[in-house]
């Protein structure tokens, strides 16, 4: 099999040294999962190494994210799903970055899983911190308002939980 890829950059990933630990990160984010994660993650490079030669597998660069987001989606049909629920929200705390730096990737990760798509794969995107605005809308094929409400929604929802795990005083 030819391997497509010079100092880990894979044909369809953008432009940075990290991209396979991203593309792996954005895979556990999708799955809560690190083994469904690593799977997933070897069938994506294995599809792009298949595909490395196609012209028009080499001008998207985000071909190789919506590819791993839609195993990660078919890889989470499988197994339990979450609960409907009515989550609460509240709003955006300027301490919510050092929140989630006190918290455990793993636990990131089962939160962002749980979420319904397409918010799952916006905030997976979203805290990869790698991806513009326009980047995620491409990724995600959604208009940029439809982006906007669930991201704002996502991420309220989230500040609520960090608030009950990591609550403001644990920070001072």
């Amino acid at each position: 099999m030819r391997r497509n890829f010079c100092n880990g950059r894979v044909a369809g990933v953008p432009e940075s040294k990290d991209n396979l630990p991203q593309l792996y990160r954005f895979c556990f984010l999708m799955l809560g999962e690190a083994q469904k994660a690593r799977e997933v993650f070897e069938a994506t490079l294995r599809a792009a190494t298949e595909r490395a030669g196609e012209a028009e597998t080499r001008a998207d660069r985000f071909w190789l994210y919506r590819e791993a987001r839609g195993r990660c989606l078919e890889a989470s049909e499988q197994g339990l799903q979450p609960e409907n629920v009515d989550l609460p929200q509240e709003e955006l705390s300027p301490a919510a970055a050092d929140q989630v730096l006190q918290i455990d990737a793993n636990q990131l990760a089962i939160w962002i899983s749980a979420a319904p798509e397409p918010q799952r794969t916006a905030l997976a995107l979203f805290y990869l911190g790698e991806f513009s605005h326009r980047d995620l809308l491409k990724v995600t094929e959604l208009k940029t308002a439809e982006l906007s409400q669930l991201l704002l929604s996502a991420r309220r929802q989230f500040q609520a939980w960090l608030n009950s795990v990591v609550p403001m005083e644990e920070l001072t």
